[in-house]
Formats: C-alpha cells, sequence, structure tokens
C-alpha cells in the first residue's frame, strides 16, 4: 500500500510539473522573440511535457497489469513462496536467488507461451538482480496474459 502511494504522489508531482512546462513553454513561444531563441525554447519545452506524461502514462500500466496478474497468481496459489534467505537490506543472496532462477527458466521453457511461466521467470530476474530482463519477461507475460487471459 505504500508503494502505491508514493508512486501517486510521484504521479501527481510529474503532473504539476508538466503543467508548469507547458506554461512557461506558451509563455516563451508568446515572447515572439525575433532570434528565434524564446520561441526554439519555448518548443522545446513542449517537447519535454509530452515525453514526460508518455512515460508516466507507460509506468503506470505497466505497474497496474502487473499488479493485475499478482492478484491473479495470489487468488489461485500461482504465486512462487519467497523463502529465500535474505541480507538485512530484504534482498535476496544472489547465489540463492540465480540457483532458484533455474527452476523458472525451466518452466518457461517447457511452456514458452505460459503468461504464469513468465511472469515467475520476471520475479526470479527480479530476485537475481537484473531488473533489465526482470521487466521484460514482465512485458511478455503481460502480452500473453491479453491475448490469452484464462492460459496457464
Amino acid at each position: 500500500m505504500k508503494g502505491r502511494i508514493a508512486a501517486l504522489v510521484m504521479a501527481l508531482l510529474l503532473v504539476m510539473y508538466i503543467a508548469l512546462m507547458f506554461q512557461h513553454a506558451l509563455l516563451f513561444i508568446g515572447t515572439g522573440d525575433p532570434a528565434g531563441i524564446g520561441i526554439g525554447i519555448g518548443v522545446a519545452l513542449l517537447v519535454l511535457p509530452v515525453v514526460g506524461a508518455w512515460a508516466l502514462y507507460r509506468e503506470l500500466l505497466f505497474g497496474f497489469r502487473t499488479q493485475k496478474l499478482v492478484g491473479i497468481l495470489r487468488n489461485n496459489d500461482d504465486l512462487p513462496v519467497d523463502d529465500l534467505p535474505k541480507r538485512p537490506s530484504g534482498r535476496p543472496y544472489r547465489a540463492d536467488a540465480d540457483a532458484e532462477f533455474e527452476l523458472y527458466r525451466a518452466e518457461v521453457e517447457s511452456a514458452p507461451e505460459s503468461w504464469k511461466a513468465w511472469f515467475r521467470l520476471g520475479l526470479a530476474y527480479d530476485a537475481s538482480g537484473d531488473r533489465k530482463r526482470a521487466r521484460k519477461a514482465l512485458r511478455q507475460a503481460i502480452a500473453f496474459y491479453q491475448v490469452q487471459p484464462n492460459a496457464a
């Protein structure tokens, strides 16, 4: 719950920032500076909020979709048990996470179109500290779920 509230607060702050950037962009464009510097800065400031809004939308959508899949796995008792030994920071020891990772990779190899297998692989990547591959696996899980929501 804390994570959702933090994400919401950050999203609201980003929306406020985007609105202020947009306002300043219009002010720069409105200067009509003959050298074009004000207009150039204004156009650049218009592009940045658009990119920021797009990134915010993508991240929130990713979060909502993964949360939905976590709920489905939890309701069906298909979430992996998190029993890895942990450091004081709460992160699992990498060697233990890497050893468990092989189980989930084998599961994906045996059922390559299973969104559940891909989701669990994403969690295993995350536990191993590979966030880039974790997100890629979770995106793959989302894609398979959207095509076949009732498939294993």
